[in-house]
């Protein structure tokens, strides 16, 4: 199905962030870009390169792969315990 992935990433963006226990802006912040962007992301709107996947997943000090295969275990451990 056309634009799942990018579905499943904004989920994905999702839970890392209420796991996270920061808003769109705080999350927004920590990722270097605006709290609408994040909105969109969070929805599925927005198409990202995959130069943007990699960087936010080393923001968040995650693999890359984790924000795209919907695997959140690790990801929600990682965030939850990374200094805010």
């Amino acid at each position: 199905m056309e634009g799942e992935l990018q579905r499943r990433l904004g989920r994905s963006l999702r839970a890392i962030r209420e796991a996270a226990g920061l808003s769109q802006e705080a999350f927004a912040e920590r990722l270097g870009v605006h709290r609408t962007y994040v909105g969109g992301l969070e929805r599925g709107e927005r198409n990202l390169t995959l130069q943007t996947v990699e960087r936010f997943a080393a923001a968040l000090g995650i693999d890359p792969l984790t924000l795209l295969s919907g695997d959140l275990a690790e990801a929600v451990t990682r965030t939850r315990s990374a200094p805010q």
